[in-house]
């Protein structure tokens, strides 16, 4: 029995969600929780400051040993918008990999707001339908229009609550100018969201992370007229709402922005921590609801560690309902990318087909993980990308352009491996001192090199694209692959020739001759 650790390193706390795999699902083991503040100096100085990392390895270490009760058999470390921002971000992650031996991985607002949107759509009751997901955290604010599981349209704005907070409301209560500055800052980034999202007509918006929780808290307890306490107390009575109306996150909102500190903690729901910055991330929910027309939200406790879960799970477990959907999302975003770069996908549509087939015949020649059938498909479709900048020299843009976009479902890992993939389709190899290669990890290299030659070998199956695609069939034997071409329209004399002369790399990535014969 499989067991995943996942850490969300966020801008104002850190979380830790330990998960075993039975039967195809997960089953929670343990959960953790710390506020940290790591954002609060980057959102002042652009750096984050040595309190707040020693405040960070002082949890993360707490978590290892969690970890290591639960003998978890992979833990993924993932940061958001604070390691985003921070210029210092690299000292902090060598810091984290000297006290725990994790690897810190800084993730893109976009990626995040899918990772989040995965976790969601996975576990919570009624999400797979038409529905807006909104996670506000410390450093920025992810809105996902969701139809039928899948993300139709994403956005990602600085509008977290620990980042409005430092920027914007310095006085206790704040002052009316700067809630005035506020609102418009909120206004101005919200039109960016109204032009990618539209107006989508929803009859669900979930709303996750920890202001959601004390928002929806808050504004049931002041609904039902609870009695608002001179100090906060030590213990609430912890209220579960499910739904927060916009009537009442508005008047909550007003409320709370004329309240200082200590008041804003008496309120059931909010306490001590979230009173310090609950004000900006109150304000954007109340324009979001209203701007958008939505009537409400439904708290979820779900987030970004469930959706690294559920990323793990589908990783491994290829039986896992969430497997096939992140698969999909995965191509979708291949395709996306061919569109945005005027790839032509009828032309490579062969040579994917033919990528794949040389890797189901030659399984036992390669070795190859399960996971590289798909990055080799993807880098047969995308490989001619970089010839948007230039035919000259296209592999290497087409690596650079690879490597540095948003693919959804790719982690940054994973599109260096995929780039460097397609990088070499020309007269250079694969070398570890190469920059690509740096890119990728060492472990990975000798995967990468016999993927260069599966891609190429179908590249050179591909060379009469006028003409119809010939048909291979590959036959292996202890010291040698046979590649049998039955011809197209056009012959295969072409394609033959082009086989061969991959026939040198090809023993020395295999240690077999390469011969091709033409039926």
């Amino acid at each position: 029995m499989l067991t995943f650790a996942a850490i969300d390193i966020g801008s104002n706390s850190v979380r830790l969600k330990i998960a075993s795999v039975e039967q195809h699902r997960l089953r929670t083991l343990h959960e953790d929780r710390e506020v940290v503040r790591l954002g609060e100096s980057v959102f002042q100085t652009g750096v984050i400051s040595p309190e707040a990392m020693a405040n960070t390895i002082r949890a993360l270490k707490r978590f290892q040993k969690a970890v290591q009760l639960h003998v978890a058999d992979r833990v993924r470390v993932v940061a958001t918008s604070a390691m985003r921002d921070a210029r210092n971000a690299a000292a902090f992650t060598a810091w984290v990999k000297s006290a725990t031996g994790w690897n810190v991985e800084v993730i893109s607002g976009l990626e995040e707001g899918r990772l989040i949107h995965l976790g969601v759509v996975t576990h919570e009751v009624g999400a797979r339908g038409r529905c807006l997901l909104i996670d506000l955290g410390g450093g920025s604010c992810e809105i996902t229009f969701s139809d039928e599981g899948r993300i139709r349209e994403m956005v990602s704005l600085p509008l977290g609550a620990v980042r409005l907070q430092q920027e914007f409301l310095h006085g206790d209560p704040p002052a009316k100018e700067d809630v005035a500055r506020l609102k418009q800052y909120i206004g101005r980034e919200l039109r960016k969201a109204e032009r990618r999202l539209g107006n989508p007509r929803v009859g669900l918006v979930i709303a996750t992370s920890g202001t959601a929780a004390a928002l929806a808290e808050a504004s049931v307890a002041l609904a039902r007229k609870l009695p608002v306490r001179k100090a906060a107390p030590k213990r609430f009575v912890r209220i579960k709402p499910s739904v927060a109306k916009t009537a009442e996150v508005r008047r909550l909102t007003e409320r709370l922005a004329k309240m200082n500190n200590a008041q804003r903690a008496s309120i059931p729901g909010i306490g001590t921590r979230r009173s310090e910055i609950v004000i900006g991330g109150a304000m954007v929910y109340t324009s979001l609801l209203e701007r958008m027309g939505l009537k409400g939200f439904r708290y979820s406790p779900l987030g970004l560690k469930d959706g690294i879960l559920a990323q793990m799970l589908a990783d491994v477990d290829l039986r896992a309902s969430v497997h096939r959907k992140i698969e999909s999302e995965r191509w979708e975003g291949v395709l996306e990318v061919c569109k945005r770069y005027g790839v032509d996908t009828k032309k490579a549509e062969p040579v994917r087909q033919h990528a794949v087939q040389l890797y189901d015949e030659l399984a036992r020649v390669h070795e190859l993980p399960v996971e590289y059938r798909l990055w080799l498909e993807s880098a047969a479709m995308m490989q001619d990308v970089g010839k948007y900048m230039n035919h000259q020299g296209h592999n290497r843009h087409t690596q650079y352009i690879v490597a540095n976009s948003e693919i959804f479902g790719f982690s940054p890992e994973q599109r260096a491996v995929v780039g460097a993939i397609a990088r070499y389709m020309g007269k250079s190899r694969p070398d570890a001192v190469d920059r690509v290669m740096r890119a990728v990890p060492i472990e990975q290299h000798g995967n990468v090199m016999r993927s260069v030659v599966l891609l190429r070998l179908a590249l050179a199956l591909n060379q009469d694209r006028v003409s119809a695609a010939v048909r291979m069939r590959a036959r292996v034997y202890p010291k040698r692959v046979l590649l049998e071409l039955a011809p197209g329209r056009g012959g295969a004399e072409l394609e033959a020739w082009s086989l061969r002369k991959e026939a040198d790399y090809f023993r020395e990535v295999f240690r077999r001759d390469l011969a091709v014969e033409v039926a």
